[in-house]
């Protein structure tokens, strides 16, 4: 269950990743399989050979991606979802929900 984003928020991240751009959306989180993480950042990219290559470019696994069309996406959570936040420069991200 997905909470803490605005509908804008949403409609922008929805729009990026039709156009085949690598996009960033985080949000709160809750799901019973994973009690201690709080957020989630979904990575979309209609374009699935550029999210492939960007998985593959943080040491991720592509084969994790959702392909859920029309909007594919990697699920970030945990240590994972930190790390990768800061090395993108996603400071309003981090900050928002509380991971720095």
């Amino acid at each position: 269950m997905a909470f803490g984003i605005i509908r804008e928020e949403l409609a922008e991240w929805k729009e990026a990743v039709t156009k085949g751009e690598i996009a960033f959306l985080t949000h709160f989180w809750f799901d019973p399989r994973f009690p201690d993480v709080k957020t989630v950042t979904k990575v979309g990219c209609s374009n699935l050979e550029l999210l492939s290559q960007w998985c593959a470019g943080h040491g991720l696994d592509p084969t994790y991606i959702h392909n859920r069309q029309p909007f594919p996406h990697f699920d970030l959570i945990g240590t994972k979802q930190k790390e990768i936040l800061q090395k993108e420069k996603l400071w309003k991200h981090l900050k928002r929900f509380g991971m720095l």
